[in-house]
């Protein structure tokens, strides 16, 4: 019964949202003390892979990086010898060194602008991870022109809950939810006491169109969530709505998804994956998520009756419940991928 779900939640502001921590009430006499160790996590990385401030590692490699060979530390290559693996398995669809597109659109500063042809083309030429040339034998990165950006903005808050929450591990905690602005969650263990049949913690997912109702409930079974998504970063360009949300393979934003979300054994891997997942559409569907993979997927699009369809693909049973809504048709699209491997 929900009655007996009593939680004790930590929480701070970091990466321009709330992160927080979330524990079983009763379950560890420190609880707050774990919270704020785990948030503190959160803030280093932060500290090292923000690009608004210029003397994060990250913000010192894009300023160098063009110029030569620069070693960096274990946690940023890793990042970025992860990332390039992710763009490679989404074809594209994500892409850690768009961060010259981010910056003309004017998403850096979340005012959205549409460039011109000329500054798009320049912007384009410099974006791509392509342009980065990664050594592991001595963990140097540079890049091949000047005005590649490497921006984080599709993974980082994932990469920071992973890490917070490899932290809680190590201190003996085995049920807890890590979320950063609730689009990026990981679940460990239990929520509330392990009574039979009772498994995971449940997450919401908001209805689109529908501001503050709920469109459905996942279960986090020992597993991560991102959802991506441009309800609330957009800007209005003569009558057209253009979201935050860039496909970093023509230049300009992704259009024809209300959001995407994954379900993957990191939050790093959801997040960058259901970005892509934003990108591609339903086409990205048996990519992203084919049949008996690592990866589940929701697309949530728009429906010919004027509603919402609410897409999955390889979903465990139970995983997801929908709320009682009108004007929202399912649909499961899962299948074999055959023609590339899944994001492992």
């Amino acid at each position: 019964m929900a009655s007996d779900l009593h939680t004790i939640v930590v929480g701070r502001e970091a990466m321009g949202c709330r992160f927080e921590v979330a524990f079983n009430a009763g379950e560890h006499a420190d609880a707050t003390e774990l919270g704020i160790d785990a948030l503190d996590v959160v803030d280093a990385i932060e500290d090292r892979l923000t690009v608004y401030r210029d003397t994060s590692e990250l913000a010192r490699l894009n300023a160098a990086a063009a110029s030569g060979w620069q070693t960096v530390s274990e946690d940023l290559f890793t990042l970025l010898a992860r990332s390039r693996e992710l763009h490679e398995a989404t074809l594209g669809a994500y892409d850690i060194a768009a961060g010259s597109l981010v910056r003309t659109w004017g998403f850096l500063r979340r005012r959205g602008r549409t460039p011109d042809d000329d500054v798009l083309a320049a912007a384009r030429a410099a974006s791509g991870m392509h342009l980065v040339e990664l050594d592991a034998a001595t963990r140097r990165v540079r890049f091949m022109r000047r005005g590649v950006e490497i921006n984080p903005g599709a993974i980082g808050k994932g990469w920071a809950i992973d890490a917070a929450m490899a932290r809680l591990r190590e201190a003996g905690v085995r049920s807890a939810l890590v979320h950063g602005g609730q689009s990026s969650v990981r679940a460990a263990g239990i929520q509330g006491p392990a009574t039979p049949g009772r498994q995971g913690w449940r997450v919401g997912l908001a209805h689109p169109l529908r501001p503050g109702r709920r469109l459905a409930t996942f279960t986090l079974v020992d597993r991560a969530l991102g959802t991506s998504g441009s309800g609330t970063q957009f800007f209005i360009d003569r009558g057209r709505r253009l979201g935050h949300i860039l496909d970093p393979r023509t230049g300009r934003p992704a259009e024809g998804v209300h959001c995407a979300t994954v379900i993957a054994p990191s939050a790093a891997d959801a997040d960058a994956l259901a970005t892509a997942l934003y990108v591609l559409g339903r086409e990205g569907l048996p990519r992203i998520a084919p049949r008996d993979g690592p990866i589940g997927a929701v697309l949530v699009v728009p429906d010919d009756g004027g509603g919402v369809r609410v897409v999955t693909a390889n979903l465990p049973h139970g995983i997801i419940a929908l709320e009682d809504a009108g004007g929202v048709t399912v649909e499961d699209t899962t299948t074999t991928r055959a023609d590339a491997p899944a994001p492992s």
